[in-house]
């Protein structure tokens, strides 16, 4: 196949488009401080054409984030402001009657761009949170029957508040398997805060990108090349064996009331070929399943109310359970 070149003048080699994403944490690093796991989830979801889950506390940087990967990346994005008002139709778009022609057209939603920022995702009713299901599933928006595909690539990153935070509407299982990663985003260490406030002193606007600096390394082009040469990453017998067991593991679990189901087994093995690649290998090692299971399988458990009133979490019980599980040698 013949190296494609996208907009940005990126080349589309699985060799060059490997380091134009290993320099996005550098282009990211312009204008996000501290936050390389968070970075490296986002890529991998991409890869994996798959969506993401942020939580953390207002005012970690996570608007800021996919904003400056969306710039990096060379990508459209918008973003929605979850409220207990907002309709699907505000998602999804809806057909706006013409005086001039005395016609039904369709005004497209804000879920028609590249990066989607479903902000706060649990602060509007189940009805408008199920209004995203069949985009990030399918692809496409349906209105009054007519399907009209979303851009190509296409990925929801939703963030959400912590669930003890009051006026929230907790996303049901069906839907949280839907997201390929949950990510958290930690309260920044004190060095990272300082470096944050030394930026912000010089003149720093999280509001003009161009100006930190934050230019395009990466594109498209790169993001197809990639998912090229991840289909050919080699996973073995032994390697398959074991995420199965880990996520058998977590249904026999007796701080679960829910394991993860087969969907999120294979979820991990793509998360895992996504990180191996990445790091430069043809072929996933157990490391690499380790690497992205806490992210990849912590949403798709539920915890028993006894194990949560005893402060089980489930990030304990998957890294019991990876702890426990025999590793292939």
């Amino acid at each position: 196949m013949d190296p494609t070149t996208d907009n940005a003048g990126h080349t589309g080699d699985a060799a060059g488009a490997r380091s134009s994403l290993e320099a996005l944490r550098a282009e990211i690093a312009k204008a996000v401080v501290g936050q390389d796991p968070a970075v490296t989830g986002l890529v991998v979801a991409l890869l994996c054409r798959s969506h993401v889950l942020l939580e953390g506390v207002p005012g970690v940087a996570k608007t800021l984030l996919v904003r400056t990967l969306a710039a990096a990346l060379d990508l459209g994005t918008k973003r929605v402001q979850f409220t207990p008002d907002l309709m699907p139709s505000d998602v999804t778009g809806s057909l706006v009657y013409d005086a001039r022609t005395a016609q039904f057209s369709f005004q497209p939603g804000p879920v028609f761009t590249n990066l989607l920022l479903a902000d706060e995702i649990n602060r509007t009713p189940p009805k408008t949170q199920s209004s995203l299901l069949e985009a990030m599933e399918e692809r496409q928006v349906t209105v009054d029957g007519t399907p009209r595909p979303l851009p190509e690539p296409f990925l929801v990153i939703a963030t959400q508040n912590p669930v003890e935070y009051e006026g929230t509407y907790p996303l049901p299982e069906a839907q949280l398997d839907r997201f390929l990663l949950k990510l958290t985003i930690p309260l920044p260490s004190r060095q990272d805060e300082i470096d944050v406030l030394t930026r912000h002193a010089a003149g720093f606007d999280p509001r003009d990108l161009r100006a930190a600096g934050v230019r395009p390394v990466a594109g498209p082009a790169d993001l197809d090349a990639a998912r090229v040469a991840i289909a050919k990453t080699t996973v073995s017998p032994e390697i398959a064996a074991y995420v199965v067991d880990l996520c058998r593991a977590t249904r026999e679990s007796p701080s679960l009331t829910l394991g993860v189901s087969p969907r999120g087994a294979t979820a991990l093995l793509s998360t895992s070929r996504a990180w191996a690649w990445l790091t430069g290998r043809d072929y996933v090692i157990p490391d690499d399943v380790k690497a992205l299971a806490l992210p990849t399988l912590r949403h798709r458990v539920q915890l028993r109310p006894e194990a949560e009133m005893e402060g089980v979490t489930a990030d304990s019980v998957i890294n019991a359970i990876l702890t426990h599980v025999p590793v292939p040698r």
